[in-house]
């Protein structure tokens, strides 16, 4: 089955992860990127145009009803929570959770709930624990959860909490995660060939 969506989430140290993540994927990579990056109220643009300097993928930042696309990094906009929705994200300015807005679980669990078996997880550094009931939501509906190697990470307490959560996940370098994706994505797209055979 191939996958529909790519869902990352990370806070601290998060800029620097990110590049090295989005910079090891080819410009053509067939599928929609959604990123939770912790960050302040005050921060606007800057992030994506930081991290469009990192990679020949697309980088646009959310605006509500934006529909997913194809070899693009779909940024949340800070103080907003994401929302994935069937082809397109949506916006909302409920309460944060667990003192985050954007919020990764709840990006990730409604990314879950659409897409299920479609969707990729990925939880990267950060400080706190956002990402992990989120990314277990999403290995409990048959998605697929990466994990950076809390080793590899600037601070490790969001992904160890991920691993705790899915001690099934795949923790990998922070280097690997690119390459992962590009393989999972070519599996994939080996086995609907096979289907269609």
């Amino acid at each position: 089955m191939a996958f529909s969506v790519v869902v990352v989430g990370t806070s601290w140290g998060g800029l620097a992860a990110l590049s090295k993540l989005l910079g090891g994927l080819p410009a053509d990579f067939p599928i929609p990127i959604v990123v939770v990056q912790h960050r302040g109220k005050e921060s606007e643009h800057l992030l994506r145009e930081l991290l469009q300097d990192t990679t020949k993928l697309t980088v646009c930042e959310i605006e509500d009803k934006d529909p997913l696309k194809a070899c693009t990094v779909h940024l949340a906009p800070s103080n907003y929570h994401v929302l994935i929705e069937q082809g397109f994200v949506s916006l909302t300015t409920e309460d944060p959770v667990r003192f985050s807005r954007p919020s990764i679980d709840v990006m990730f669990t409604s990314a879950g709930d659409v897409y299920r078996s479609e969707t990729i997880g990925v939880v990267m550094t950060g400080a706190n624990e956002d990402g992990a009931r989120g990314l277990r939501h999403i290995a409990q509906l048959g998605g697929r959860a990466l994990v950076q190697d809390p080793k590899t990470a600037e601070i490790p307490i969001m992904p160890a909490a991920a691993i705790k959560a899915v001690p099934k996940a795949e923790v990998l370098p922070l280097a690997s995660i690119a390459p992962r994706l590009v393989e999972l994505c070519q599996q994939a797209n080996q086995v609907a060939r096979l289907k269609t055979v």
